[in-house]
């Protein structure tokens, strides 16, 4: 049984062991030099990319940027005050519904302007408006088959995957230089990054309050994928019928706020699931940095490229016109 557990765990070794690596220095780095401990994991991971497909790393490092992270997310809900959330009202709600569909709807529009096809901009639109590459990923799987299927989503997630990382730097910058607090800081920051990682490397650079908020706006935009992803299914004649479902760190997110809010777990329990939380995090932000590939940044597309960047100026300028014109 001893051997069983070893050969299944063995594979990931290597590359949880350099995340983990990564994510010590980089916590290192936060305390001396009081600069955020995600952009420090980002960076520094991005030096080890050299590793990212080596037999020894590549299955860890890819756990780490996935799984952990999303199991990082789902006990970021331990933080989650609902009071707080309730008085903030159905505003950020109702906000999130909007952007997406205006976002999903600009991918469309920027699709025909380039001459792409309707399904391109639904795959693009919806990658920006929801969750990035696992959005994109996940619209595509109900697409119809086509000949450019692959190399349409490869391209859309290497483009919003560099956006993403671009804004997990510029964004908070943006907003503290524009005098926004923290709950809007991290408003925005949810409704605009487009990858779940990044939006809580970002939100946690600006501060605790900023980055919690920023990952419950952001579950908001997730929680619609199932939504966008039916809608499209019957949108085409021969689309693929798959099984829609809820992301489970979404019901872990949701279930642990409820727990914590209810009071039932021991103050020394909360404070260790926080802290397992934040390490699983920057963990995860490492392997995100490993993984990603300037190289492979420059490859995109002119005309994929200019419809990803539209949209995404689109979905922060319609963000920060509603948090200025109307607050959080």
């Amino acid at each position: 049984m001893l051997l069983t557990v070893k050969s299944r765990v063995s594979p990931y070794a290597g590359g949880l062991l350099l995340a983990t690596v990564i994510a010590v220095a980089a916590t290192f780095l936060s305390d001396h030099y009081g600069a955020p401990v995600m952009l420090f994991a980002l960076l520094l991971g991005m030096a080890f990319h050299f590793l990212s497909e080596d037999s020894a790393c590549a299955i860890g490092v890819d756990f780490a940027a996935k799984a952990l992270l999303r199991f990082g997310v789902g006990l970021l809900g331990l933080r989650l005050g609902l009071a707080e959330v309730m008085s903030l009202g159905f505003t950020p709600v109702i906000a999130i519904v909007g952007l997406v569909l205006a976002t999903f709807g600009c991918g469309v529009v920027m699709a025909r302007i380039f001459g792409r096809r309707t399904a391109f901009g639904m795959l693009a639109g919806g990658a920006v408006a929801i969750c990035g590459a696992s959005a994109a990923l996940a619209i595509t799987s109900v697409l119809p088959p086509h000949k450019d299927r692959e190399q349409d989503t490869l391209f859309v997630v290497i483009g919003v995957t560099a956006l993403s990382t671009i804004a997990m730097i510029a964004y908070p910058i943006l907003f503290q230089s524009l005098g926004l607090s923290d709950i809007e800081s991290g408003f925005l920051v949810g409704a605009t990054i487009h990858d779940v990682a990044q939006v809580v490397g970002a939100g946690y650079s600006i501060s605790d309050e900023a980055g919690v908020f920023a990952t419950y706006v952001k579950i908001l935009r997730v929680a619609l994928l199932p939504v966008v992803m039916l809608f499209v299914m019957f949108s085409f004649r021969g689309a693929q019928q798959q099984s829609v479902g809820v992301p489970w760190f979404l019901v872990m997110f949701a279930g642990c706020a409820v727990l914590a809010n209810l009071e039932v777990l021991p103050s020394a329990v909360l404070a260790f699931l926080n802290e397992l939380s934040r390490w699983c995090l920057v963990i995860a932000i490492a392997a995100l940095g490993v993984k990603t590939s300037l190289a492979k940044v420059v490859k995109v597309k002119p005309s994929y490229s200019i419809i990803l960047v539209v949209e995404t100026v689109f979905l922060l300028g319609a963000a920060l016109a509603f948090v200025l014109l109307f607050g959080i």
